[in-house]
């Protein structure tokens, strides 16, 4: 049966078999649509240093789109250039750990030309001790 194609179509409540002996192609398509967030970014962003967009227009877009929430720091490193985060994770976290941090995890995934976005889940545990 090279060739044929066996199509079913429902009309109403009949079925109808439609056969063609031309060859067919097709594409399969499949989408998904969600809201485009602003900033374009998580929690942070590695930039490095053959990324379409550099450190000062990031900076920029997020002055713009965010003001005041992000920190752009510059780095020395061998794959990235800078890197974008929350200003609210550097308070909870010291900006020493967490770039060292984001720099080990994100050398492990990020080629040369690569932005990538991190998610990151701080949680902050404290325990009291108080007198009654």
């Amino acid at each position: 049966m090279k060739g044929v194609v066996i199509k079913l179509v429902r009309e109403g409540s009949e079925r109808k078999e439609i056969k063609s002996n031309k060859n067919s192609r097709r594409v399969i398509v499949n989408m998904q649509l969600s809201e485009f967030e602003i900033p374009p970014i998580w929690d942070a962003l590695l930039i490095t240093k053959k990324a379409p967009i550099g450190m000062e227009a990031v900076r920029t877009m997020l002055e713009v789109v965010s003001p005041k929430q992000y920190k752009v720091i510059a780095v020395k490193h061998d794959i990235f250039e800078a890197i974008a985060v929350k200003k609210i994770d550097i308070k909870m976290l010291s900006l020493e750990k967490l770039v060292t941090m984001l720099l080990e995890e994100g050398e492990r995934v990020a080629d040369e030309n690569a932005l990538i976005k991190v998610k990151l889940d701080v949680i902050v545990n404290v325990t009291k001790e108080i007198n009654l």
